[in-house]
């Protein structure tokens, strides 16, 4: 079974050997016991996050393992679980990402940037008690991240914020499982789990203080309003 501990501003989520899929900043594949999530102070100007990373988890007594950093509190951490499915999330909107589907071409308000994670995210840890070939390994994320989106919009009217971040992991000597969908037992416990994790974190963090309503009100944030060019693949003769 997977577990979390929290301590000094890192939430830990342990369990068995995992192969573990990130897609944060030191994302890719690792084989490992634990991922983690920092919280990192205000005003945060880092640029070498793996360094940061590793004195964070120093600090609060913890090892190696793929890292999240978000500007949310891990207090506001909170996890669930269902079948073989564990998970942890933090959530928080002060930089969020809206995506207008009629976008106004004469507006400027795109700030796409490469700076550091700014305050909010909305990270989720997995772990699933199921050994996953690295397809459905990637299949989970992509599940996981259309979840969240889901959630999101449910809870605040945008689908992300500029910093979101998954780590799914699978474990090495469970019960072998083909596939990760939503119609799997995976892919379901996964939805839910990231369903309820995700509410109840930002529930936690907008107890006392309304979320933003729009990028406008938000503290950081990016609207996307540019246009993309449309074609059609070419035909190729036999």
């Amino acid at each position: 079974m997977y577990r979390s501990e929290r301590r000094e501003g890192v939430c830990r989520l342990r369990g068995p050997q995992t192969r573990w899929l990130s897609a944060g900043f030191d994302g890719g594949y690792a084989v490992g016991e634990t991922v983690y999530n920092v919280t990192v102070p205000k005003g945060f100007d880092r640029t070498d996050l793996a360094r940061y990373a590793g004195e964070r988890r120093d600090e609060a007594g913890f090892g190696d393992g793929p890292t999240l950093l978000t500007g949310v509190d891990q207090r506001h951490a909170r996890g669930a679980r269902l079948g073989p499915v564990t998970v942890v999330a933090t959530a928080g909107i002060s930089n969020p990402a809206a995506l207008p589907m009629r976008p106004d071409d004469t507006a400027e308000r795109e700030t796409a940037t490469d700076d550091p994670p700014t305050p909010g995210t909305v990270n989720v840890l997995l772990g699933v008690e199921r050994r996953l070939p690295d397809g459905a390994l990637a299949s989970l994320l992509a599940l996981v991240a259309e979840t969240k989106a889901a959630v999101l919009l449910h809870e605040t009217g945008f689908s992300g914020t500029t910093s979101d971040a998954v780590i799914v992991g699978s474990e090495r000597a469970g019960e072998p499982a083909q596939f990760a969908g939503s119609a799997t037992e995976v892919g379901s416990a996964a939805r839910a789990c990231v369903r309820e994790a995700v509410t109840a974190s930002l529930d936690a963090r907008y107890a006392e203080r309304a979320p933003p309503t729009s990028v406008a009100d938000a503290e950081y944030g990016v609207e996307t309003t540019v246009r993309a060019d449309l074609f059609a693949p070419s035909d190729i003769p036999k």
